[in-house]
């Protein structure tokens, strides 16, 4: 994670900081959207002030600041998960540590088991890595690979700021809800209830705590 971040001044400069620009920056693609709803928004967008008040850990959550595209460093090879929008903000009782992936129609990425097809030391040693951050014995088969190290980055996020709840939070912005069978497949695999349009909190995590939400909301207009 760079030390030093500027501000932005609407969503285009969002554009920058993606590993793949020219492919992921389009209208209507999840980049765009979350670019342009979170910069069109007072302070948190309406859809995702409503999902995290469903927590009763969250439901004063004041944000401090939101960085687009945060890398965060795993081992087992060369490139860092990056996590579509980080926010840092604060409760009654500490700092939160909130990792956004905004969803239109793409998928969470390859099951794990396709992921390992082609199976390394390196990947090998990035799972057990994963498993044991996010406190997961047996994956299972189908489950996505994205959703293990995107959840993963909110939980080193909270260790980094010393925050005391971390929160991965997918929100989308496609109307039949695409994706969310794979983000409840995998919130059942934590041993919770992935519900749309609410935070559930994973069981076994207390520092920091862990909690998943699926936002759903509207394509936004620039």
């Amino acid at each position: 994670m760079k030390l030093i971040h500027r501000p932005t001044e609407g969503p285009d400069e969002w554009k920058q900081f993606l590993a793949e620009p020219d492919k992921h920056w389009k209208p209507g693609y999840s980049a765009h959207c979350l670019a342009c709803c979170w910069e069109g928004a007072d302070g948190l967008p309406v859809a995702v002030r409503d999902v995290l008040r469903t927590s009763e850990k969250l439901r004063d959550f004041e944000p401090l600041l939101a960085i687009p595209e945060v890398k965060v460093d795993l081992p087992g090879g060369a490139r860092s998960s990056q996590t579509d929008l980080w926010l840092l903000g604060r409760v009654s009782d500490g700092l939160v540590s909130v990792a956004v992936e905004g969803k239109v129609a793409e998928s969470f990425g390859p099951a794990l088991e396709e992921w390992q097809a082609d199976a390394s030391a390196g990947k090998a040693e990035r799972l057990a890595f994963l498993l044991n951050v996010l406190h997961l014995q047996s994956p299972g088969r189908g489950l996505r690979y994205q959703l293990l190290h995107r959840t993963a980055s909110a939980i080193l996020l909270a260790r980094r700021f010393h925050a005391r709840h971390a929160v991965m939070a997918v929100h989308s912005f496609s109307d039949s809800a695409i994706g969310f069978d794979d983000y409840q497949a995998f919130a059942t695999a934590l041993g919770a209830a992935g519900v749309v349009g609410r935070v559930v909190e994973v069981p076994g995590h207390t520092s920091p705590t862990l909690s998943l939400g699926w936002v759903q909301d509207k394509k936004p207009y620039a």
